[in-house]
């Protein structure tokens, strides 16, 4: 399972004091260096953090696959077209959140209208597009039907879970929606709230590919450094695939 260490918040201390550090290209390098298998960015319209100085630098100088988020605006959509990451992720994005709140509305027509042209000039441009959906069964079949290459599964709803047993049904859920996304020919990634703490029974689901991981690394690099967060986080994910043999250990019985 691959890990993707997002750098947003990195550039949110930078940006509480509008000066040049810390710089979260540097971050990214460490990152890698750490174990990193590749670094997502969110290029916000509002540019609440990531500045399109960063995502260019990142560019130049990552030596891995650089996932860049954005939403389904024609000007951040042009600036992925002009860059070519490796991956873009259309996200949800409201200005007055503190972070993305759920998946794409793939349901209504005009979010899916919007999503749809943003999917179809990134692959025109040679760009493999993942969409950001909530783990169901309609976000996954409307992602196949729309013809991206990949879901991102949103594990907010499993992160902010209380109790074994809902924390379970939610578990259960996202194995649910992968199942569903693998046999529609959807690469699955997940990701959003994941910790330190709870990200063992995710990383033990054989079907997800990729997890982003951003606000616990961050947090932890603070403590320990970037390299040993990140080395921290690849330890618990390669311990996790290695018990894959054992799922009920955290998915009630329905799950299997």
């Amino acid at each position: 399972m691959r890990l993707y260490v997002n750098i947003d918040h990195v550039a949110t201390v930078r940006q509480a004091r509008l000066t040049d550090e810390p710089d979260p290209v540097r971050a990214a390098v460490l990152a890698e260096l750490g174990g990193a298998d590749g670094i997502t960015v969110h290029l916000r319209e509002d540019r609440r953090h990531i500045q399109d100085r960063d995502l260019q630098l990142l560019m130049e100088t990552a030596r891995t696959g650089v996932n860049l988020e954005v939403a389904s605006e024609d000007e951040v959509v042009g600036i992925a077209c002009d860059l070519r990451p490796m991956q873009v992720t259309l996200v949800p994005e409201r200005r007055e959140e503190v972070t993305t709140e759920g998946g794409l509305n793939l349901e209504a027509e005009g979010p899916r209208r919007s999503v749809t042209r943003a999917l179809q000039r990134l692959q025109d441009a040679g760009i493999r597009v993942s969409l950001f959906v909530d783990p169901t069964e309609e976000g996954v079949h409307r992602s196949a039907e729309l013809g991206a290459e990949a879901v991102e599964l949103h594990t907010g709803e499993y992160a902010n879970a209380v109790g074994a047993e809902v924390r379970g049904a939610q578990l259960t859920r996202l194995l649910t929606a992968a199942r569903q996304g693998e046999e529609a020919g959807l690469a699955v990634h997940a990701g959003h709230g994941l910790t330190y703490e709870n990200v063992t029974p995710v990383a033990a689901l054989p079907i997800i590919e990729e997890l982003n991981i951003g606000h616990s690394i961050v947090s932890r690099a603070v403590l320990v450094g970037i390299e040993a967060a990140v080395r921290e986080m690849r330890r618990i994910m390669a311990d996790a695939s290695r018990r894959v043999a054992d799922p009920g250990r955290w998915l009630p019985p329905i799950g299997f």
